[in-house]
């Protein structure tokens, strides 16, 4: 009795520490799951606040870069009004001595005084010696008046000589202010006309030397293209300008967000993200040149006042020791304009600093006038003019920009679905699954839930607590149990003690099974939630593919609307003021 006791005493605690074991690897198998979970979390939540540092880390980097910008900003206006602001005193007396003349107010003495001061204040700068001309010619004083052109001519030649145009065509004296003009144009090199070119744009728009320099002008322009029309690589510069152009319209942001499922789901996302924001281009294309296109001239009411804009035009036109920090400071606005976002200000200031050149041929200066008016300073019809130049271009530009993102078209949008990434389940990891939005809606719901249901079912299955596999060790105890008694005890210690070890097994093994009943189960809703958030996505992603087509559709429809606009510029050259092919007779200082 003694040793049966001893054997039930062992057979007891074996039990016990059956059932602690396993309900260890029971807790054990859940922690792994549990483990596979959250470390699965964790990695999304990772990736999320790397994502949130990226953007976090390129804000910060945009504020210092838009802190910098407007600090250098500050500089450069200060340089320049330093070295440059006192030309402004310049340009201002000689379009007011201009005015002084009309109105007689100021005596002779005193226009020669002040000329004779700012000479020797500015002697480096061209406008000095011009008002000395000025004073010399009211004062009729020949001699003076040739030496002082003469010191005019060796800082700027070209300008000296367009200045006198003007005041002479303002002084009503055509012929020689037709003779100047032409002894300027004779100077120019029309693959690289000066700065100040663009006044005899506006001169033509505005019609300020009347029937014989329009005549004259013109006749210089269409020689000038047709000789430039034979370079190639000229015309393929303006395509790709204007290309640019309309490239800085498109707008990519707010598009992921527009269409989260659509942009999760499908591979081709790239491309109809790329298409849309073309397309939408157009939008800004037509907000930016209708007006341009619509606006009527407003000229003044008299010629002089007319020549006076030209005339403060060209004296205002920044100098050539200006431009390096007048290119500075264009590229550190655009910084400031772009938020501090480099690669979007660089793009912004291209065109800037491309309209700062020191010289440009008359193709490209076309091409200035039309993209940055307000950088040269000319006027709307100056621009309606140079876009009516550039018409061919920028159909040629158009017309490959919306060819591109139309043959970027996908030849078939897909959706591909990863169960499990889905599920949250560490172990389940089927293939994706890909459908074409080509089919119906019905039987891409269909084909998702069979795929789910393909290799969703057996590993869910596989999950059941095998009593095949589990029975061996037990039985295998069993009977070494059985051999025991048998020896120790004989036939009834043996089944007593095969008795007591089956019903430790018997627990164990229940407890087993429906631990694993219970994780088979979880992990079955885990996918099956999992299915139907896939088929749910499906279905948005479908509705937003339907939403971007009907937004795509409108967006395009606009290129027709651009192209016309195109069309309309060539026929916006025409005469839009009213002296234009008019001379400018006495009665005119009356009106």
């Amino acid at each position: 009795m003694s040793e049966l006791r001893a054997v039930e005493n062992i057979l007891r605690q074996q039990r016990r520490d059956l059932v602690a074991i396993s309900n260890a690897v029971g807790e054990v198998g859940l922690q792994v799951n549990d483990i596979g979970i959250k470390q699965r979390i964790t990695q999304d939540q990772l990736a999320t606040l790397h994502g949130a540092v990226l953007r976090l880390e390129q804000q910060a980097q945009r504020t210092k870069n838009l802190h910098s910008a407007e600090a250098r900003v500050g500089q450069l206006k200060n340089d320049i009004e330093q070295q440059f602001g006192h030309h402004k005193v310049v340009r201002r007396t000689a379009v007011g001595m201009l005015r002084a003349f009309d109105q007689g107010l100021v005596r002779e003495e005193t226009v020669r005084a002040v000329s004779e001061e700012l000479l020797v204040q500015n002697s480096r700068y061209w406008l000095a010696p011009v008002l000395v001309t000025l004073a010399a010619w009211a004062g009729d004083d020949p001699q003076l008046c040739v030496r002082a052109v003469e010191e005019a001519y060796q800082h700027s030649p070209e300008r000296t000589a367009l200045f006198m145009a003007l005041v002479l065509r303002r002084q009503d004296r055509g012929p020689a202010a037709v003779r100047w003009l032409r002894h300027y144009l004779d100077a120019q090199d029309p693959a690289a006309l000066g700065r100040e070119f663009p006044v005899i744009l506006e001169a033509t728009a505005q019609g300020a030397f009347g029937p014989a320099g329009l005549a004259l002008v013109q006749e210089r322009l269409d020689g000038w293209r047709r000789l430039l029309l034979d370079d190639e690589a000229v015309i393929s510069a303006q395509v790709r300008r204007w290309r640019v152009e309309l490239t800085s319209h498109v707008r990519v942001d707010g598009l992921d967000e527009d269409f989260p499922r659509l942009a999760e789901a499908s591979p081709q996302w790239p491309q109809l993200r790329l298409m849309l924001s073309h397309a939408q281009a157009h939008g800004s294309i037509l907000d930016r040149y209708t007006p341009v296109l619509a606006a009527e001239a407003t000229p003044s009411s008299r010629i002089e006042d007319a020549v006076d804009e030209l005339l403060d035009q060209l004296v205002t036109e920044y100098d050539r020791e200006e431009l390096p920090l007048r290119r500075q400071l264009a590229e550190q606005e655009a910084i400031v304009q772009a938020d501090g976002d480099l690669a979007a200000a660089e793009q912004v200031a291209r065109a800037q600093v491309d309209v700062l050149d020191d010289t440009r041929d008359y193709l490209s200066l076309q091409t200035d006038c039309a993209l940055a008016p307000h950088t040269l300073a000319v006027s709307a019809q100056t621009q309606r003019l140079a876009m009516a130049a550039c018409h061919d271009w920028i159909g040629e530009a158009h017309a490959g920009f919306t060819n591109d993102y139309r043959i970027a078209a996908p030849t078939t949008v897909e959706v591909a679905v990863d169960p499990g990434a889905l599920s949250g389940v560490a172990a389940f990891r089927p293939p994706s699954w890909t459908g074409s939005f080509d089919r119906p809606m019905g039987t891409l719901e269909r084909s998702l839930d069979a795929h789910w249901n393909r290799y969703g079912r057996p590993f869910v299955d596989g999950l059941a607590f095998d009593w095949g596999k589990s029975l061996i060790g037990p039985l295998v105890v069993l009977f070494v149990v059985l051999l025991i008694g048998l020896a120790v005890g004989g036939a009834g210690i043996g089944l007593l003690a095969t008795a007591l070890t089956g019903g430790v097994w018997a627990v164990v093994l229940k407890g087993r099974a429906e631990a694993a009943a219970a994780e088979q189960e979880r992990v079955r809703r885990l996918i099956d939630d999992a299915r139907d958030e896939a088929l749910r996505g499906l279905r948005a992603a479908g509705m937003e593919l339907e939403a971007w087509r009907d937004r795509f559709t409108a967006a395009d429809s606009d290129a027709s609307r651009v192209t016309a606009l195109i069309a309309d510029l060539a026929t916006a050259g025409g005469p839009g003021a009213p002296h234009e092919r008019r001379a400018v007779g006495r009665t005119d200082k009356g009106e």
